[in-house]
């Protein structure tokens, strides 16, 4: 039963079982407001109450879901028939599952931006806005940043990363670590390559080992599972199908210190489209108070 919009759960479940996936869904903010679709980040993420923080929740009615093999979502086998084409269906169904049949907007941070992206282009004529923050393109140059550009800053890291994964790609060779049974191995793959991407998200110049438990273990998975597929794109796919989204009015936010998916990615798809407005926020970081503010305020 629909209560009166607030900063908490009004409607929670899950989608009906597709392809060994149950995917958990809840609901934010106005039940009769404007309805929102939200990508959550990762690969690996979950959706969270904290997310309402960046909209309008007496406007605004917050959809998100935890995408396949993350959070609350339930599977035998977390990754299987799981990719990035497949996390965009499922946002449609879930709409189709609420009997949302207007226009809505679509929304994401970071890998949910790209999922955001990918949804408008996949169903244009479902969506009247899409609002991004902490762009990320999932390009070949996104990924070579992580692994080449951001060496300028930690160079001993990258250099440690590129010894361990003796000469194969470090994505691929922490991905294989990660699905192991080992758990010295799965502390070796979160610490180098899954906490050095939170490690640059955050400016934090320490660098430790990390905590792990099943859900950081999980999430691990996912991420690496995806990086190490390219994230099941070709190369550069969301500016190449552009054009199928050139009329849509989007809205970019994005810090200009973003170590984690630098500015240049925010600015590429800003210059792409005729119906674009983009707010860069002196903040550090990937994403941060100000940030949040910031988007919100569009709303």
């Amino acid at each position: 039963m629909f209560g009166f919009f607030n900063n908490k759960v009004f409607d929670q479940g899950y989608l009906p079982e597709f392809e060994g996936h149950e995917i958990y869904y809840q609901q934010m903010g106005n039940p009769k407001g404007e309805p929102v679709i939200y990508f959550h980040g990762g690969p690996g993420g979950c959706c969270k109450n904290s997310h309402g923080k960046y909209f309008n929740l007496k406007k605004q009615r917050l959809i998100m879901f935890d995408q396949r093999g993350c959070g609350r979502s339930k599977a035998d086998d977390s990754i299987n028939l799981n990719d990035t084409k497949r996390l965009v269906k499922d946002g449609k169904r879930l709409l189709e599952f609420l009997d949302i049949n207007e226009p809505v907007i679509v929304a994401g941070g970071s890998w949910g931006s790209t999922l955001a992206l990918l949804f408008a282009e996949k169903y244009p004529e479902s969506v009247k806005q899409i609002c991004l923050y902490a762009v990320f393109l999932a390009r070949r140059e996104d990924m070579e940043w992580m692994l080449r550009g951001s060496g300028q800053f930690y160079p001993d890291l990258l250099e440690e990363i590129r010894r361990q994964s003796e000469g194969e790609n470090p994505y691929t060779h922490y991905a294989k670590l990660i699905f192991t049974d080992d758990l010295g191995s799965i502390q070796t793959a979160v610490k180098y390559m899954v906490h050095y991407e939170y490690q640059l998200g955050r400016l934090d110049a320490a660098f430790n080992d990390v905590s792990i438990d099943n859900d950081v273990i999980n999430s691990a998975r996912i991420s690496l599972y995806y990086a190490a597929n390219r994230y099941f794109l070709t190369d550069n796919e969301i500016l190449k199908d552009i054009e199928k989204i050139q009329n849509i009015p989007t809205l970019i936010v994005h810090n200009r210190l973003d170590m984690c998916c630098p500015l240049k990615g925010a600015w590429d798809l800003y210059r792409s489209l005729d119906n674009a407005k983009i707010e860069i926020i002196a903040e550090l970081g990937h994403v941060g108070p100000k940030l949040r503010k910031a988007f919100r305020q569009h709303f």
